[in-house]
């Protein structure tokens, strides 16, 4: 069903009731608007997967109508998926400084920066996209330069705050304009889109100035070197490192190249102040007395490839932890990874290391770059919507972010609750929510883009659980009889040495099923195929109450 043109229409490709791949779309007539373009990491059930993206298939049905993407800042799961959007769809991309210089590192990578038009804005950018134009107020968030927006359309305003807190005491200095926000509250904000992660928690975001006291203190008791695992797109945090080491009279490694990368833009960009001669690298940590030496890394997540994983195990080439060092988790871990993180800590404590793990709020080691309760419930209240749509959250976030709305105002019945595709039709000042986009999930893995889908990850499931077979069979051409094997090789289902009898079973179960074929006169490839599969699998599930992949080679000379 098509859009009206007379109607602005709201709706998300992804960001709804998940935390990770965040795209929003605006479009009133044939004018589109793209908001941030991320990515999510995958959980351990899609084997072999890198990342997913948002399905773009509605834009790109639409192209000619997409008039720009605009990013709200640089994390991951707001701009890991503009290489993988811009091969299909090359718009303008309209940013901030910082940001522009992460979305700069990923284009590089990919080879498109010098084919994408690269725009950077700031609070009082002020654009035209045909019918919607834009303007823009600072936030608060965990990362620099962030921006929330407001699009005027004919139908009226519509707000998207971004990743926002209200930080008064921000540790970079970029306060939210909380003046311009109450000036467009003033003016009439028809639909407000706004973030729902911290939704659940009560009172307000802790300010992250809390956080360079505490690690002062880890810093000045430390005796041994000093490990520090966070975000790396939190500059604030890494500055506060920077401080604590610099207090310390100690010189600074970074180890992890998104550490790397980002540490650079932001001493490239002027938003990050590293005293000159502090910065030396990893491999001359292990010259210097460990008292006089900090090191930065990536892996407070429990990625097992980062650096703070390979430290833990004792695998990073330039670098080691010894019994007396201080590894310190300047960062809670996201739901999901904490399985990981845990195993880290272990092996971290047995090392002897003195590790500072744990929630932000019992150790003062990290604050939430999301808003709690209280946060929100100002952001609606400045705001003053007629309608809500919470997003960037799962659905328990969603709903909680309801509850709130409506406790400062939002008429019951205003605020959507919407999935991925769900559109809010606005026309003349009224909303609905009737109809459907495309929508869905997009998996990278490896250089390769939405190939992999549910039947390839479905094998990738049975290999990786119960193994498979491979039947290799040779027949003569002409008469069909069996010249050589059956010959079965396994992996990842029994040991061919402990198993023989087994193995043996299976190749007397082939030759009957294909003598049986012969006497039927059925010759067909793909029949024997099948034949062999369904017989060979029934008989293994009942001996051994597994489902191998079974893989029959028919070779014929």
């Amino acid at each position: 069903m098509g859009i009206n043109k007379n109607a602005l229409s709201i709706f998300a490709l992804g960001g709804i009731n998940e935390i990770g791949k965040n795209m929003y779309v605006i479009q009133y007539g044939d004018d589109i608007v793209i908001i941030d373009c991320g990515g999510k990491f995958p959980d351990e059930s899609l084997l072999g997967i890198d990342l997913i993206i948002p399905d773009i298939t509605y834009l790109e049905e639409n192209r000619d109508k997409i008039r720009a993407l605009v990013v709200t800042h640089g994390h991951e799961d707001h701009i890991g998926g503009i290489p993988y959007f811009l091969k299909k769809l090359n718009v303008p991309i309209y940013a901030t400084h910082f940001t522009l210089g992460l979305i700069e590192l990923k284009l590089d990578e990919h080879r498109l920066k010098r084919d994408t038009k690269l725009v950077t804005i700031d609070a009082d950018s002020k654009l035209e996209f045909g019918e919607i134009g834009a303007s823009f107020f600072k936030v608060s968030h965990s990362i620099p330069d962030c921006l929330g927006i407001v699009f005027h359309t004919p139908e009226g305003n519509v707000v998207h705050t971004g990743d926002f807190k209200f930080d008064l005491t921000p540790a970079n200095h970029q306060y939210a304009d909380i003046h311009k926000m109450a000036d467009i509250g003033q003016n009439g904000v028809l639909a407000l889109i706004s973030e729902s992660t911290n939704a659940e928690r009560k009172g307000l975001t802790p300010s992250e100035q809390m956080v360079g006291g505490h690690l002062d203190e880890a810093f000045m008791k430390a005796e041994g070197k000093v490990i520090v695992s966070t975000f790396a797109s939190n500059v604030s945090r890494v500055q506060q490192v920077v401080d604590s080491a610099l207090k310390t009279n100690r010189k600074l490694a970074l180890l992890g190249r998104s550490m790397v990368n980002v540490v650079s833009v932001a001493l490239e960009r002027g938003y990050l102040n590293v005293p000159e001669g502090m910065l030396i690298e990893p491999r001359d940590v292990e010259s210097l007395d460990s008292g006089k030496v900090a090191i930065l890394c990536t892996g407070s997540q429990g990625e097992p490839n980062a650096a703070l994983a390979r430290l833990s195990t004792g695998n990073y080439r330039d670098a080691a932890i010894y019994p007396g060092d201080t590894v310190i988790l300047a960062a809670s871990p996201i739901p999901g990874n904490e399985k990981d993180v845990s195993r880290i800590i272990d092996n971290l404590f047995q090392l002897g290391a003195n590790v500072i793990y744990g929630s932000g709020s019992t150790t003062g080691m990290h604050v939430s770059g999301h808003g709690y309760q209280e946060d929100l419930k100002l952001m609606l209240t400045l705001m003053k919507p007629t309608y809500f749509i919470p997003i960037h959250g799962e659905y328990r976030m969603l709903h909680h972010h309801r509850l709130l709305a409506e406790s400062v105002g939002v008429e019951t019945g205003n605020t959507f609750i919407i999935k991925n595709g769900d559109v809010v039709d606005i026309e003349n000042s009224v909303a609905r929510q009737t109809r459907k986009v495309p929508s869905g999930e997009t998996y990278v893995d490896g250089i390769s883009v939405g190939d992999v889908g549910a039947i390839v990850l479905r094998d990738r499931k049975q290999l990786s659980e119960d193994g498979m077979l491979v039947i290799v069979l040779t027949l003569s051409k002409d008469e069909g009889q069996i010249i050589s094997g059956p010959d079965t090789i396994t992996r990842g289902f029994v040991f061919v040495k402990d198993s023989e009898d087994l193995i043996k079973e299976v190749n007397l179960l082939v030759k009957k099923t294909v003598d049986s074929l012969q006497e039927e006169n059925i010759r067909q490839w793909n029949v024997m195929k099948q034949s062999i599969k369904k017989s060979i699998g029934q008989y293994l599930f009942t001996r051994t109450k597994r489902k191998p992949m079974i893989l029959p080679i028919i070779i014929e000379i």
